[in-house]
């Protein structure tokens, strides 16, 4: 197998650490964290996986996977163990609003021009085409700690640990596609899907990448 076609330990650690935090497992995640930090993830990487997933799971899970965090560099400390806080989060600069900002960056993960008449939920709900745009996209996508294909094993993690969004899966699956993530690393990530969330959600997450990868060959 082609080396460069498997995921290294940070993204295995990055899937890890996601699905255990939007689990609430927290004493999987305690292990998974300091995995993480002992693989080379810095301390600002993790904030970022465990700000960016809130979006996917929620405050509570966040939160605690956050609290979860301090405890494990508290204790790391104690240890004597230096870990390497990491590069700083940039301030954006832009004289674009952000819900524009946002449209650009949806458009350029999913390789499809967003329309200007909105459809579907959107348009049944413009509030949250706000929020996705504005917030999701502008305020989380844009920020520069983790790139892009890392924020996105971060959120098809996250789906297929909670389970039951398979249309927001396979979105997602696609855009992991078109930022750099192989199908054989995506065959990986539902490997370690079903060691972490179980057979259920693996074996759902299985058939909606199968159904991606069917549709991307037939193109």
């Amino acid at each position: 197998m082609d080396k460069a076609q498997t995921l290294d330990s940070k993204q295995q650690s990055i899937i890890t650490i996601s699905v255990f935090t939007a689990k609430g497992d927290l004493v999987h995640l305690k292990k998974a964290l300091g995995d993480g930090l002992n693989v080379g993830l810095t301390v600002n990487e993790i904030k970022e996986v465990l700000v960016h997933l809130y979006a996917y799971c929620g405050f509570p899970r966040s939160i605690r996977g956050l609290q979860t965090f301090m405890e494990v560099l508290k204790e790391r400390k104690a240890k004597g163990i230096a870990d390497n806080e990491g590069k700083e989060v940039s301030p954006i600069k832009s004289d674009s609003t952000k819900y524009e900002r946002g449209k650009k960056i949806l458009a350029d993960l999913t390789q499809i021009p967003q329309p200007d008449t909105l459809t579907g939920y959107s348009a049944f709900t413009p509030a949250i085409d706000t929020f996705l745009k504005e917030h999701l996209f502008a305020d989380i996508f844009e920020r520069d700690v983790l790139t892009y294909a890392q924020r996105e094993l971060v959120t098809i993690s996250v789906i297929a640990a909670i389970g039951n969004a398979e249309p927001m899966l396979q979105s997602h699956l696609k855009i992991s596609l078109n930022v750099g993530i192989t199908p054989n690393q995506l065959k990986e990530f539902v490997t370690i899907i079903k060691s972490t969330a179980g057979d259920k959600n693996a074996l759902s997450a299985e058939k909606v990448l199968g159904e991606v990868l069917k549709s991307k060959s037939s193109k």
